[in-house]
């Protein structure tokens, strides 16, 4: 079977099973369909002969590829099961086209979402290749399956030709990157590398040491409940609070629709309540510090406001921290990015440094003392009906990884 077939049957597979995450539940894994996929790609590990096989009590999966060189730094390869909560992941029909031939995609479970010049602009220089999407009515689940894919297919490689020299190499599949709670379970030295990569990045040739800082906020509104027939003076509505503190909150700029590049943003994620009390649940980003501090302080200033307005209601704020930017770890040793960046070099590639407008495990990982910087592995359109992969891009993802071992075998612990 071929590398691009191999992929291609393993992505197949892995996408087909619904292993949503799910906020709120307080524990990890978040949901126990993530472990139908997790015990597979243990059984999968075990049969390709890794060492140290196992599932862990939190859903990680991890093992060990033995080192041919014992004195080369272990590296990690990572890559998330879950998948986002942000549209449909259960019975998840994964499609392929062969020989893209570049007229419109249209996915036959529901013919409105269509993948073309407007809604998929990168397809333009997939000419010929194969690629992959869901039918229409779920998530593929590319992010994160696409890296698992690239991930267990470099553990086969690896596996199946002991001449290749590299030190230790750790593969950890991880729980709940979409709700950003999973790789705070893993402990370091249950990992066990040096350096450590997350396959979770999308345009070919991306390498990702930039990411956003991030906080999640909770807004709790407290009103005073009574009957409508007989609320005049009396009642204090909940949810028109929180309409009001919505317009104070900026409307034309620090929003996730007016912002781009370097630009954070203020945004409310979900909201749900009755006229005696209402909750909305917001999530700050930025790529600076000042700048995630300055959301904070507006948000806190809002609700503030509107306590003073009616101070009959009980309002709180509550800010709690979720990630921070890795470059600011990693800028003080470049060397896992720069290696990276030759890695992309030598797979014939042209390396593309994105500051992403998200977060990785890496980020977490970095802030902790791993650095874990970010590698594409062909993910588009993420977090909707419209997503796709390609396998050839992933064929270039296992490549690069490659090269990216070989480069760290050259390098003194």
């Amino acid at each position: 079977m071929t590398i691009a077939k191999q992929l291609e049957e393993r992505f197949v597979r892995y996408a087909a099973i619904d292993t949503q995450s799910a906020d709120g539940t307080g524990r990890t894994p978040s949901t126990e369909k993530q472990l139908d996929l997790q015990r597979m790609l243990k059984a999968e590990l075990e049969s390709l002969g890794a060492s140290e096989v196992r599932l862990s009590d939190k859903g990680f999966v991890m093992a060990t590829i033995p080192g041919t060189l014992p004195d080369a730094p272990t590296l990690a390869f990572l890559a998330h099961v879950d998948t986002a909560l942000d549209y449909n992941a259960s019975n998840v029909k994964p499609i392929v086209h062969r020989d893209y031939d570049g007229t419109p995609i249209v996915l036959p479970g529901d013919p409105t979402q269509v993948l073309d010049e407007s809604t998929a602009p990168e397809l333009a220089d997939k000419m010929g290749e194969t690629i992959i999407t869901s039918d229409g009515t779920s998530l593929l689940g590319a992010d994160d399956k696409s890296g698992i894919a690239v991930i267990m297919a470099m553990a086969e490689q690896l596996l199946s030709d002991p001449a290749i020299p590299h030190g230790d190499i750790r593969v950890c599949f991880t729980p709940d990157e979409e709700i950003g709670t999973g790789i705070s379970e893993l402990p370091l030295d249950e990992l066990r590398a040096d350096v450590a990569y997350t396959l979770d990045g999308e345009s070919l040739g991306e390498v990702t040491y930039e990411s956003f800082s991030a906080n999640r906020a909770t807004v709790r509104i407290t009103g005073v409940s009574i009957h409508p027939g007989s609320a005049k003076g009396r009642l204090v509505n909940a949810l028109t609070l929180a309409a009001k503190l919505l317009n104070l909150l900026p409307q034309h700029a620090r929003t996730p629709e007016t912002t781009d590049g370097k630009e954070g943003f203020i945004h409310l994620v979900r909201m749900e309540g009755t006229s005696f009390e209402a909750e909305l649940h917001f999530i700050l980003r930025d790529f600076e510090r000042e700048g995630l501090a300055a959301h904070s302080d507006a948000l806190q200033a809002a609700v503030h406001a509107i306590q003073l307005l009616e101070p009959r209601a009980t309002l709180s704020c509550e800010i709690v921290k979720q990630y921070r930017n890795m470059r600011y770890w990693l800028e003080d040793d470049m060397r896992p990015a720069n290696l990276a960046i030759e890695a992309v070099k030598a797979a014939g590639l042209e390396p593309k440094v994105v500051s992403i407008r998200g977060g990785t495990d890496g980020s977490q990982l970095t802030e902790r003392g791993l650095p874990t910087p970010n590698l594409f592995a062909g993910i588009h359109n993420v977090h909707g009906p419209l997503e796709w992969t390609s396998v050839q891009e992933m064929e270039k993802s296992l490549e690069t990884c490659l090269h990216l071992i070989a480069l760290w075998a050259n390098q003194s612990t």
